[in-house]
């Protein structure tokens, strides 16, 4: 399975080699976008391996986030509750 991450362009860090800074949930990294057209400070992209492989909307990038917030947490959840005997866990 692949994951692309919705990030935020905030610098266009080398024009030539087409290498923007962008930001992932308060991280910063540059990535590729050598793959996109007219890429600006300010767009939303999908980044997947360090290249920015489409450009989303600032709505959708929201929703995607929130989502992936959300399955990371009820990840947590389940790992963070109790199992017994009777659950197929350990105590």
């Amino acid at each position: 399975m692949c994951l692309a991450v919705p990030a935020k362009v905030v610098e266009i860090v080398d024009v030539e080699n087409q290498i923007a800074k962008v930001d992932i949930g308060g991280v910063r990294r540059n990535i590729s976008v050598a793959l996109l057209e007219d890429v600006k400070v300010g767009d939303w992209v999908l980044v997947h391996v360090g290249f920015a492989i489409q450009k989303v909307d600032e709505e959708e990038a929201m929703q995607t986030l929130t989502l992936l917030r959300q399955l990371g947490q009820d990840i947590e959840d389940e790992f963070a509750a109790p199992q017994t005997d009777d659950e197929g866990g350990y105590p």
